[in-house]
């Protein structure tokens, strides 16, 4: 989890640690991590066994510095691990991790840090921990993760290729420690033109400049019709794949080019500078080894810092924070810029709000040219949207929604949003369909998070609607499950074919498998009397279960038959063979045995493993109900398991009654 220096240097025990920067006092976040590293932070002088604290070469560590001299006490820097936040701390964002070096500071090559000697005398050879590392490296480009992650995925990049050149703030201390000024920055762009004659330069402005927190050491009057600046927040791994050469003094940046397989030009002295994989101006003596990409990564990403999991609140693994890293850089990247709603029932729009509202306040309308004035992207819900919202984004339940029904106005723990179209409309191409052709391939992590997933999913006995139920003593025999559905669903109207009654649907198992148990299961929906599909099975079900446990039926049968209904992904998760008679969104892939017409554009042929991972990891947003955060699927199956669900307020309650007696009466009034 974290680096084992630290321990060692500060003998074991953790001791106390005295403090001298506010900053440890009123960053909350700051003082979390370090309690739960076992330090208890205190105001006053250090005694024996205590320790000082001081944030790495700070305007303020010199007081810690000069007390922790004077009273003999182990000195502790603390500072932002690698991968930061969203915005720089300026802004007020807390990080997600910290680095806690015992014996110097990782970007100040006067004495070695706790990270360079990882780095110098670590065997580092550990087969799984680099296998790790290789995964965390490419998972965090397609990620698109870097120290401060909330870029503009619309920013223009140049057009390749070019040389890049990295700008950083004033003042750094990173600069500072490399002995490096305005006069090296200079001459550091000098170099990049004569190294490569002819060729575009472009100087990458530091987030703290955009931000105009701090200058930087270029600006406007060092561009010309060569060498350009670019201000705009643009993806850093995107601007490194389009470079033919990469410069810089000690900016992060540096070691993020050697993760994207360049060999940068270094004119400081930072961490990454002095294994082999810098081009080095200025190098450190001491440092002699060659290591490998994935062994200055595990060293600097997985053994030195500690990492932080806001939304259990504990330390954790570095795969934790980038799931979390990769929830909130998503949500922020597509709620920029605010959205615009329509279709959207009033008692929806509290948990539109907090998934999509984060950034910018969502506006609720109807009205497609109001919408279109603000500026601002639009949504619909799927089930409501016309021809004239073939633009928007339709916005439909996730797949792992809630504890209770949706039609009980439960509100969801997650939301889909598909800028294609929506996931049970097989007529024209979803999102969903393409992360799930791109996912017929995994890598080995992702291969593992989603077996995880699984096992965590049937094992909790977890379902969309997460509903407690009857459980049944069935007939012996071969066991297929019918699933009822709402028959006037969107997903029964848009993709069940010639099929699209329950009634039908019994016909069909019954008539395929004359000498089978059909068991038939009423729609949740429809037995509450709040949605329609009411289906009379005599003769065609030897059994109808009633208000059943989904998940402790699906363990009893050996098949099911459905048009379009979820149970069918739920029934692949627990090995049990599915037929379509429609094209559900899971049909198609080659694990479904379909008799329904399944659209020719779902050709790949994916494993159990991808059609999870695109369902449940990559196409979903999911909202910790107790952190109100953005978050991956993995906190929502801890909060459904523990039971850490809010109730649906009175409010909703009484609406959802009123609801279900307007359907049961509706026909008085037509």
């Amino acid at each position: 989890m974290t680096g084992q220096c630290g321990t060692a240097k500060a003998g074991g025990n953790r001791p106390r640690l005295f403090v001298y920067n506010g900053g440890f006092l009123t960053q909350r976040r700051v003082r979390r991590i370090l309690a739960l590293s076992g330090h208890r932070l205190r105001l006053g002088l250090p005694g024996p066994g205590d320790a000082v604290a001081v944030w790495g070469a700070g305007p303020t560590a010199h007081r810690g510095r000069a007390i922790a001299a004077r009273r003999g006490a182990p000195l502790l820097r603390v500072e932002d691990a690698f991968l930061r936040s969203l915005h720089p701390g300026r802004a007020g964002e807390p990080p997600i991790g910290l680095t806690l070096d015992w014996s110097g500071v990782h970007f100040d090559p006067a004495t070695p840090s706790d990270l360079e000697q990882l780095l110098a005398t670590h065997p580092l050879d550990d087969s799984a921990l680099l296998n790790r590392a290789r995964d965390a490296i490419v998972r965090m480009r397609e990620a698109a993760l870097s120290k401060y992650s909330g870029y503009d995925p619309d920013a223009p990049l140049p057009a390749p290729p070019y040389v890049l050149v990295v700008d950083q703030t004033r003042g750094d201390a990173s600069v500072t420690a490399s002995g490096a000024d305005a006069a090296r920055f200079r001459e550091m762009l000098v170099f990049a033109q004569l190294e490569h004659p002819g060729m575009p330069v472009v100087i990458k402005t530091h987030p703290e400049t955009q931000a105009g927190y701090r200058p930087g050491h270029f600006g406007p009057q060092d561009a010309n019709d060569r060498v350009r600046l670019l201000t705009d927040p643009a993806n850093p791994w995107a601007l490194l794949d389009g470079a033919v050469g990469v410069y810089t003094v000690s900016s992060q940046m540096g070691f993020e080019a050697i993760l994207a397989g360049h060999k940068p030009r270094i004119f400081g002295k930072p961490f990454y500078a002095g294994w082999g994989l810098t081009q080095d101006e200025d190098p450190v003596p001491r440092r002699q080894r060659s290591l490998t990409r994935a062994q200055l990564f595990a060293a600097a990403m997985m053994l030195y810092p500690t990492w932080y999991d806001p939304c259990r609140d504990r330390l954790c693994e570095l795969e934790t924070v980038l799931g979390t890293l990769e929830a909130l850089t998503r949500a922020w990247r597509e709620d920029r810029r605010g959205w615009t709603a329509s279709g959207m029932r009033l008692w929806k729009r509290r948990p539109l709000q907090a998934m999509f509202g984060r950034e910018k306040r969502m506006i609720f309308s109807d009205d497609p040219a109001q919408a279109e004035a603000t500026g601002r992207r639009r949504m619909v819900w799927a089930s409501r949207a016309t021809d004239e919202d073939k633009d928007a984004v339709r916005v439909e339940d996730g797949f792992l929604r809630s504890r209770g029904l949706g039609a009980d106005l439960v509100p969801p723990l997650s939301l889909v949003a598909d800028d294609l179209g929506i996931y049970y409309d097989p007529r024209r191409p979803s999102r969903l369909e393409h992360l799930i052709a791109a996912r017929a391939t995994l890598r080995a992590d992702q291969h593992a998070r989603a077996e995880r997933l699984i096992a965590a999913l049937t094992g909790a006995g977890l379902s969309k609607y997460n509903l407690s139920g009857k459980t049944y003593d069935l007939p012996p025999g071969r066991r297929i499950l019918v699933p009822g559905q709402v028959e006037d669903d969107a997903s029964i109207r848009t993709g069940a074919g010639t099929v699209n009654t329950n009634l039908a649907l019994l016909r069909a198992a019954r008539a395929a498998n004359p000498d089978a148990v059909i068991v038939y299961k009423p729609h949740p929906d429809v037995e509450a009397g709040l949605r329609q599909g009411a289906a009379d099975p005599e003769g065609l079900a030897d059994v109808t279960v009633p208000h059943a446990d989904p998940a402790a039926l699906l363990a009893q049968v050996d098949e099911l038959w459905t048009m379009t209904s979820l149970m069918g992904f739920e029934a692949l998760l627990r090995g049990v063979q599915v037929t379509t008679l429609g094209a559900p969104f899971y049909a198609g892939w080659g694990l479904t045995r379909d008799l329904g017409e399944i659209p020719a554009r779902r050709n790949a042929r994916t494993t159990l493993e991808g059609l999870v991972h695109a369902a449940l990891i990559d196409y979903p947003r999911y909202r910790d109900p107790v952190t109100g955060l953005p978050c991956p699927v993995e906190v929502i199956v801890e909060r459904l398991v523990k039971d850490e669900i809010p109730r649906p307020a009175l409010a909703n309650r009484t609406l959802s009654k009123l609801q279900g007696l307007f359907a049961t009466y509706a026909h008085l009034w037509r």
